[in-house]
């Protein structure tokens, strides 16, 4: 069969790896692609936001599987257009993908479904919003509604932190149209942690535990990104809280979807909040996390082509994944700059020297060809991720086949999977 992988990141370069993988695949196609996922895929340069396009080159090229990797394209309906076409495609349709879409709708879901989470309240003045957060106080969350590419939940410790987070989203719109409203919610505290599941609506298939680093700087300071590094799995996901996380997250989310009449088919991701052995929901997303995807899809040993189809077609129920012992670990390398703004073009070196490296696979995010030259073209650059014995070994592996990649200004955090070392030391 042939696969098609929308999207550009260091989560499609991964997915493009696993799923060539696979002996039912006989080619990976890709748009738009980098120059990693040109190794394992053909590229086609149409965005992932070009749904027609996309829709057309599937036509053309017969192939009989999409697997849709951003967020953008499942809220502008890429699932709705292929399937009218008789298309098989991979992850939840625009009614469905809301539940990232809006903050605004997935705190609702959450409070009618009972799913635990944080006190919460909308506005689409500036002026409401500033009075809320008068009188409820700090520290609290600020978030623009709509999608901001992972960076539009800003903590506030602070009364004016809150304040000053309202007009950089409602008034100076520095996330586009994401920011027409904004939620303020309850400051969780805890540690985080990632919990990913196939879903096709009614089973609940649950992946290995991660946990995202999402500030941009060592000891979770800085601006949030789209996520620094990733490891899993995740000790603080102990047994009892993923019993905890299924039953009164994932598969009450799952049936409170369908019985909004948004059936919801894809990957349905979970960040959390625990404290104490108690789980409260963040967010939901539509897709698999990146990085979260890296560390995760190595340490999958089962092949991921017949999940995904048995996720469309509706027939998860009695499907199982099998996962390697070992952790696996991503080092996200950024352009200087990053989250704001940043150059690109800048040649990369080492990257078949770190590949080379026992248990590392160099998963491309934002990069680029030119003249046979590797060069940065993102944000977000690069996901060294590797496997190991156990985390300690897993750590010193990617960082080790880090420091042999170089571009000018590269920048990373130096503490990915701290905490899942203090956990088992």
């Amino acid at each position: 069969m042939q696969v098609l992988v929308i999207g550009s990141g260091g989560r499609e370069h991964a997915l493009a790896w696993k799923i060539a993988q696979s002996p039912k695949v006989a080619k990976v196609w890709a748009a738009p692609g980098n120059a990693g996922i040109s190794e394992v895929a053909e590229s086609v340069n149409i965005s992932a936001s070009d749904i027609r396009p996309l829709a057309d080159l599937a036509e053309r090229k017969r192939i009989d599987l999409t697997v849709v990797g951003p967020e953008v394209a499942l809220t502008l309906g890429i699932v709705d257009e292929f399937e009218r076409r008789g298309l098989r495609i991979f992850g939840p349709s625009k009614d469905a993908a809301v539940i990232e879409g809006s903050k605004v709708f997935a705190k609702n879901l959450m409070k009618k479904y009972q799913i635990p989470s944080g006190f919460f309240q909308s506005f689409y003045r500036a002026e409401d919003a500033r009075r809320y957060i008068q009188d409820v106080g700090a520290p609290i969350v600020v978030k623009a509604d709509g999608l901001a590419a992972g960076k539009g939940a800003i903590v506030c410790m602070e009364v004016s932190e809150a304040l000053d987070a309202v007009k950089m989203i409602m008034e100076e719109r520095v996330f586009g149209d994401a920011g027409e409203r904004v939620v303020v919610e309850e400051y969780l505290d805890g540690e985080e942690a990632s919990f990913l599941a196939f879903t096709d609506g009614e089973t609940v298939l649950p992946m290995a535990s991660s946990q995202d680093h999402k500030r941009v700087l060592d000891d979770d300071h800085g601006p949030n990104t789209g996520g620094m590094g990733a490891y899993s799995p995740a000790p603080v996901i102990t047994e009892s809280v993923h019993k905890q996380v299924m039953k009164r997250v994932m598969i009450p989310a799952v049936k409170g979807m369908a019985a909004e009449g948004r059936r919801y088919k894809g990957v349905l991701y979970a960040g959390l909040m625990i404290k104490a052995g108690e789980v409260k929901v963040l967010e939901f997303n539509a897709r698999f996390g990146d990085p979260e995807a890296q560390p995760l899809l190595i340490r999958m040993e089962s092949d991921l082509v017949p999940i995904l189809e048995a996720v469309v077609e509706g027939r998860l129920n009695g499907k199982t994944i099998e996962w390697k012992s070992g952790p696996s670990v991503c080092v996200v390398m950024a352009s200087a700059g990053y989250p704001g703004p940043y150059e690109k073009g800048y040649p990369i070196t080492g990257l078949r020297e770190a590949a080379s490296e026992p248990g590392v696979l160099v998963f491309h995010a934002g990069t680029s060809r030119k003249n046979d030259q590797v060069v940065t073209a993102g944000g977000r650059v690069l996901g060294v991720t590797a496997f190991g014995r156990d985390i300690r070994d897993a750590i010193a592996v990617a960082y080790r086949a880090v420091k042999k990649i170089h571009w000018e200004g590269a920048h990373y955090r130096t503490d990915i999977g701290r905490r899942a070392l203090d956990r088992t030391s």
